[in-house]
C-alpha cells in the first residue's frame, strides 16, 4: 500500500472532522478549502495508481446518482435563447432562476461526488473499517461532551468567539437541528455494535458512555426533528438486530430502548436540560416566518407545480419562492425545510427520477449487506443504515443535508455501508484473533463478494 494511498485515507477522515469543527463548512472560505482538499485527494488516488500500477474505481453503483445531480445543475444553466427585461437586452435563458447559484451548487455537488468516491476508493481493508468507526464513534462523543459544556458555558456563542445574530447555535453549528442530525448519525454505529454484539465485553462501558453522551447532547440541542428521528432511529435498529420470530428478544429489546430514552431523558433534565425539553414543545407554535413549515412547504408545492418538469434551478429555491409568497417578504426563505420537496422545486421530474433511483439502490445495498455473517461487518452495515435512514427522516422536517459536514459524514456512513459487503484478507471474527483471507481490494473492485 502506498504513501499516496494511506494519505489519501488519513484526507477522507480529515475532511470530516474538519468540516464539522469549521462551523460545519458553510462560509466560502472554508468551503473553498473543502475542495482544494477533494482535488489533492484525486491527486493523490492518481499518484497510488501510477506507483501500483494499479488504476482501482469502485464499483458501487451509489455514486452515480449524486453525479448525476451535478451534471443536471450544469445542464439548468446552459442558454436556450435571450430575453429582454425591464430595460435590459440580450439576458441569456436558462432552466435556472438563478444561474450563479445553480453553478455553485453544481460545483458543491462534483465535490461531494468526488469525496465519496474518494471514500469508497480508500476504506479498502477491514482494518480501515474497524479504525473508522472507532474515529466515529470517539469524535461523536467528544463533539457532544463539548457541546454539552459549550451549552452550559457560552450558549450563544460557538467557541466562546462566534455569535451571530438570529440564531440557535449548538456545538460548531449556527443551526442546532444540524447538531441534531450530526448526532443521530454518530451515535448508529455504537449503538449498533452493542445491539449486534460486536463490542467486547470490557469495553461495554465506553460504549455505553458515548452513546448516553451522545443521545444527551442530542436531546439538549431542542431539535424536535432530531427527537423524532432518533426515536425512528431505534425502532429500526431493533427490528435489524432482532429476529422477528423470537417474540421474547424483540420485546426485551424494545424495553432496552425504551429505558435508553428514559435514562436519556433524565440524563438531559440532571445537566440542566429542562430549557431544551420545553424548546422542543414551544417551537411548534413559533411565530418565526422562516421556520412556519406549514406555510413554507404550501408556498413550495405552488413553487414545484409551476415547473415540475424541469425544476428552477439548484440552488434557487429563495428566487424561486419569493414569486409565490403571499407574506410580507420582510424574512427571505432561502429553504423549504423539507429535502424531498426541495428536490422536486430544484430539479422537478429529473430531481424526483435521480433521488428515487439513489434510495432504491441506498436500500438495495443495506437489504443485502446487513445480512452479513461476520459479527463486526454486519454490525457496520446495521449502524451505517441506521444513522442515513435518521436523516433522511430528518430531512422531512429541516435542510440538513444542506449543511457540508452533514452531507459528508452521511456519505461516509453510505461508503462504510458499502465496504461492509465485501470481504477482505484481514478480516477478523469476534472472538476469533486470525485473519480470514477473502476477496481482498482485487475482488472488492471487480463486484464479487
Amino acid at each position: 500500500m502506498t504513501l499516496a494511498n494511506k494519505t489519501a485515507y488519513f484526507l477522507v477522515i480529515f475532511t470530516v472532522i474538519f468540516t464539522t469543527l469549521a462551523y460545519g463548512a458553510v462560509h466560502q472560505p472554508v468551503l473553498a478549502l473543502f475542495y482544494v482538499i477533494v482535488a489533492a485527494g484525486i491527486v493523490l488516488w492518481a499518484i497510488d495508481a501510477f506507483k501500483s500500477g494499479r488504476l482501482v474505481i469502485s464499483s458501487s453503483p451509489l455514486q452515480l446518482p449524486i453525479y448525476a445531480v451535478a451534471f443536471y445543475g450544469f445542464v439548468q444553466v446552459i442558454p436556450f435563447g435571450r430575453y429582454s427585461e425591464s430595460g435590459v437586452d440580450d439576458i441569456p435563458r436558462t432552466i435556472s432562476l438563478d444561474p450563479y447559484s445553480t453553478q455553485t451548487s453544481a460545483i458543491h455537488f462534483l465535490a461531494l461526488a468526488l469525496f465519496f468516491s474518494l471514500a469508497l476508493i480508500a476504506i479498502n481493508r477491514a482494518a480501515r473499517i474497524r479504525r473508522t468507526v472507532s474515529i466515529i464513534t470517539v469524535f461523536g462523543s467528544a463533539f457532544a461532551f463539548f457541546a454539552i459544556l459549550q451549552g452550559v458555558l457560552s450558549p450563544n456563542r460557538i467557541y466562546g468567539v462566534y455569535e451571530r445574530a438570529f440564531a440557535e447555535p449548538y456545538g460548531s453549528f449556527v443551526n442546532r437541528h444540524n447538531f441534531a442530525a450530526y448526532m443521530e448519525m454518530t451515535i448508529a454505529l455504537p449503538l449498533a455494535m452493542v445491539l449486534v454484539g460486536a463490542v467486547k465485553r470490557d469495553q461495554r462501558l465506553i460504549y455505553f458512555t458515548a452513546i448516553i453522551l451522545m443521545a444527551v447532547a442530542l436531546f439538549l440541542s431542542g431539535s424536535r426533528g432530531g427527537l423524532v428521528a432518533l426515536v425512528a432511529e431505534l425502532i429500526l435498529l431493533v427490528i435489524m438486530t432482532t429476529r422477528l420470530s423470537s417474540k421474547k428478544k424483540v420485546v426485551v429489546r424494545f424495553a432496552l430502548a425504551g429505558a435508553l430514552l428514559v435514562l436519556i431523558v433524565a440524563g438531559t433534565i440532571f445537566v440542566g436540560g429542562e430549557s431544551s425539553l420545553t424548546r422542543i414543545a414551544e417551537t411548534a407554535t413559533s411565530n418565526n416566518l422562516t421556520t412556519d413549515r406549514t406555510h413554507i412547504w404550501e408556498v413550495t408545492v405552488s413553487v414545484i407545480k409551476n415547473n415540475f418538469a424541469f425544476g428552477d434551478g439548484l440552488g434557487a429555491f429563495g428566487v424561486a419562492y419569493t414569486a409565490f409568497d403571499d407574506h410580507s417578504g420582510l424574512e427571505r426563505v432561502e429553504q423549504a425545510h423539507n429535502d424531498y420537496l426541495q428536490t422536486l422545486a430544484d430539479a422537478g421530474i429529473v430531481g424526483l427520477v435521480i433521488g428515487v433511483a439513489f434510495l432504491v439502490l441506498l436500500v438495495r445495498t443495506a437489504l443485502r449487506n446487513v445480512r452479513r455473517k461476520n459479527t463486526f461487518r454486519r454490525a457496520v452495515a446495521i449502524g451505517a443504515t441506521a444513522g442515513i435512514f435518521a436523516v433522511l427522516v430528518h430531512s422531512l422536517f429541516d435542510f440538513v443535508l444542506h449543511t457540508t459536514a452533514i452531507s459528508v459524514l452521511f456519505l461516509l456512513l453510505a461508503a462504510l455501508l458499502v465496504a461492509a459487503g465485501y470481504k477482505y484478507d484481514d478480516d477478523i471474527h469476534i472472538g476469533d484473533t486470525r485473519p480470514r483471507h477473502g476477496s481482498g481490494i482485487v475482488r472488492r473492485f471487480t463486484g464479487n463478494r
